[in-house]
């Protein structure tokens, strides 16, 4: 079975981004971090996204030149599906980025049918409200939080809108060349 994946930059204080969205304060990406990256897509097949990042990252990826070429064409040519309620299927603007879908309701029963195609693994990246709404339906099956050695003290939480407890056991960890540490936990199933 697939396994969806959540991988996000977070601060020591649990942050993803700022209060008023910003990502000022994530530590420059290094070669350690391109090559967490690139390993990450060619695991996968598919991303997922919320819609505020699926719409910040099409505006992005499709004209991306200052990025390494792996991580680009991969961005740009794996299948990505957008879940939002507001999104409309027929707006090019709205989901026109390539190999795009959207998805509007039936959530869980949508991912758990995804869950059992073949294929790769499937990522969430950034979209703290869809981690928050796949974690409290148990849809999650790795979080890979990739700490940044900076405390804002301020900003959003990835895990904000979680009303049950969360129970993850730690596989491994990496420390990158920046000083970023990246926690892979799975998630905790109760047989």
């Amino acid at each position: 079975m697939r396994k969806i994946i959540v991988s996000n930059l977070v601060s020591l204080d649990g942050f993803f981004e700022g209060s008023n969205r910003e990502l000022d304060w994530f530590i420059a990406a290094d070669e350690d971090f391109f090559d967490y990256a690139r390993d990450l897509l060619r695991s996968v097949d598919t991303i997922l996204f919320g819609r505020m990042t699926y719409q910040l990252m099409a505006a992005y990826w499709p004209t991306a030149t200052d990025n390494d070429p792996v991580i680009t064409h991969k961005m740009n040519n794996l299948s990505k599906i957008v879940f939002s309620k507001t999104l409309s299927a027929t707006d090019p603007i709205a989901i026109g980025w390539n190999n795009s879908r959207l998805i509007k309701e039936d959530i869980s029963e949508e991912v758990s049918q995804l869950k059992q195609q073949p294929g790769k693994d499937m990522v969430i990246f950034g979209s703290g409200g869809l981690v928050s709404t796949f974690s409290q339906l148990n849809l999650i099956d790795e979080y890979r939080l990739i700490v940044n050695p900076v405390a804002p003290g301020h900003g959003n939480s990835l895990f904000k809108k979680i009303n049950n407890e969360l129970n993850l056991e730690l596989q491994k960890t990496k420390k990158l060349g920046s000083g970023i540490v990246i926690l892979y936990y799975d998630v905790a199933r109760n047989n």
